[in-house]
Formats: C-alpha cells, structure tokens, sequence
C-alpha cells in the first residue's frame, strides 16, 4: 500500500514538473514579440462586440477600436495576427462564434496572395496562445510546415527545449500571469518612418489567387451567412507589398457572385488624410497610430451608416466599459 501511495506522488511530482518546466520554456510574448499574446487576450473580454476584425497585420496595427467606439458608439474586436492565413483566419472566426455572434465581419484580403504556410515563426504567433479547440487543431494541421509536428503544440517543451540558456526576465515574471498590450486587439505603435524607396514592383507570372484561397473564402462566407452575419471584404491602406490591380479585379468580380461588400481603402488613402511620410512607422507597410486613428474614424463612419450598427455610448452598462477603456488608451497613448 506505501509502495502503490510513493508511486502514485511521485507520478504526481513528475508530472507537475514537467507542466511547470514547459510553462517555464514556452515563450511568454509580454515584453518581446507582444504579437504573439494577441490572440489570448479576446477570451476574457465582455463578449458584446457588433464588429468582429480578422487577418494579418494589415488589421491590428491598422484599426482602433477605442476611436471607432469614440467616433461612432462601435463595439468591435480585432482577431488579427501576424501573417495570418486564410485558413487561419477561417478557424479563428469559427471559435469567435462560439463565444459571440457579431453583426459584421470584417476580412482583410492581403492574406489571399498566400496559398502555403510561410513560415513555424508566424505560425506560432498566431496559434501558441491560442485556447485548445476543435479549431485550433484544424488549423494546426493545415499550417504545419514540413519541419514542424503537432505534438510541438501540445507541449512546446519538445520545441522550445533549448531555451534554458535563453531564458529572461519576462519567462520568470509572466510565468503564472499575463497582461494586456492591445486594445480590443489594436496594437499601438507611436514610432514614425517615413516611405522612403520602396522595392520595384515586379511583375508576376501569375496572379491568380490559388484554389484553397478561394475554397477558405467562401467558407468564411458560408459561415457568416449561416449565421446572418454580413461579411465585409477590405484591403488596408499600404505602399508594400504590392498589391496588384489584378489582385483588385479578383475581388471585385468574386463580390458581383457573392452577398459580401468589397472596400479597397488603399483607393481613399489621399480622401482619409493618410500621408505616408508621418502616418506610417516602418516605411509604408503598416500605419502609426496617427494613421490608424484616420482610418478607424473613416471606417467608424462607413460602417456606422452602411450597416445600422447600435451606438453603444447610449447604453450605460457598455458605454462603462469603454469609458474606462478609453481612459487607459488615451494614458497609453501619452507615455
């Protein structure tokens, strides 16, 4: 009977060492790649959002969801990550209604120049975080690239093994805690570059979105309408990557056969008031926060009067909460 009782706390203690140990290791992205804890910060706001944002960069370093509430009373939330893919896009909107149904989606259609996963870096900023589901595992399994495998995921021990010598002052601190560095999923950033020589645009030899693009984008649309959910297709405002005129006329087209609204917001970049010389922070590719409060005060407007969205700064329990979000953005904003 002791025998049996030692071998069962020593089972015990070996297992929660080991759980503490791959904690221990696992990359905390609190003070260094803050773009990876992104995604696990949606799962403990109020879910009331009427605007739902998903896509790469393009939509948390781009939209604000404390000016477009400010603006126009928009509850919103960004699910944006870096370099995220279609698919991935797809699985994270699919868990997002799990938890809320929103009036409008809003799809960045950047992603849709990508047809295979890029890079494990990429794909562990958007799936490290993310809560275990049926959805994370999908889109595991259709982002995994050659080198990776999926036990990786369950227990990032077997990645992250040689960061023992690696490890920081943020893995000891953020061990068993968290805290926010988005706004409803905007990422800040006050730093300004001006476009400078951008690379020559070469030309492709094709530009056609590939098949697997076009099946996860009408998945999205599925989704959306089984749940009438007006979906709405953007592309943000960028000098870099290119992004084609036959890139454009894809999306047109694919909204003459769909019930999707199309804004290429790059086409009114001069009537928002963007000026890439001080709205952006790295040369032209993503907007500062001086450009991203152009364009979320644009989009607020359009979206507020395209789509009949309630202005939640006259409901009192709500407008609560963003006044004490706002609070905190507008201190944030002055550091």
């Amino acid at each position: 009977m002791k025998r049996s009782i030692k071998i069962i706390f020593l089972l015990l203690l070996w297992i929660v060492l080991f759980l503490f140990i791959n904690q221990l290791l696992s990359p905390k992205y609190m003070t260094n790649l803050v773009e990876g804890g992104m995604i696990a910060e949606y799962y403990p706001e109020e879910k009331n959002h009427e605007v739902i944002f998903i896509g790469d960069c393009e939509v948390y370093a781009n939209f604000s969801p404390m000016v477009m509430y400010e603006k126009e009373g928009i509850t919103s939330y960004v699910r944006g990550t870096s370099q995220q893919l279609i698919w991935q896009s797809y699985g994270i909107l699919k868990e997002t209604f799990r938890y809320e149904i929103p009036k409008v989606v809003v799809f960045n259609v950047n992603s849709l120049r990508y047809s295979e996963p890029v890079s494990e870096a990429y794909n562990r900023l958007t799936l490290d975080k993310m809560k275990w589901s049926k959805e994370k595992i999908e889109i595991i399994e259709a982002s995994m690239t050659e080198e990776e495998n999926f036990l990786s995921y369950v227990f990032p021990i077997l990645r992250y093994h040689s960061r023992f010598s690696q490890l920081t002052k943020e893995d000891v601190e953020y061990l068993f805690q968290t805290k926010k560095n988005t706004f409803n999923g905007f990422l800040v950033n006050k730093n300004v570059k001006p476009a400078g020589n951008l690379p020559t645009k070469k030309i492709l030899p094709d530009y056609q979105f590939a098949d697997i693009c076009y099946e996860y984008l009408d998945k999205i649309g599925k989704l959306c309408k089984e749940n009438n959910v007006q979906l709405v297709l953007i592309k943000a405002p960028s000098l870099y990557p290119y992004w084609y005129d036959e890139y454009n006329e894809q999306i047109v087209e694919y909204t003459k056969n769909h019930d999707v609204d199309f804004y290429n917001l790059k086409e009114v970049a001069d009537q928002i008031g963007i000026n890439y010389q001080t709205d952006t922070y790295d040369g032209g590719l993503h907007l500062n926060l001086n450009g991203a409060t152009k364009l979320s005060n644009y989009f607020a407007t359009l979206l507020k009067e395209k789509y009949h969205l309630v202005d939640y700064r006259k409901e009192e329990t709500v407008n609560k909460i963003y006044q004490e979000k706002l609070k905190e953005y507008k201190q944030k904003i002055e550091e």
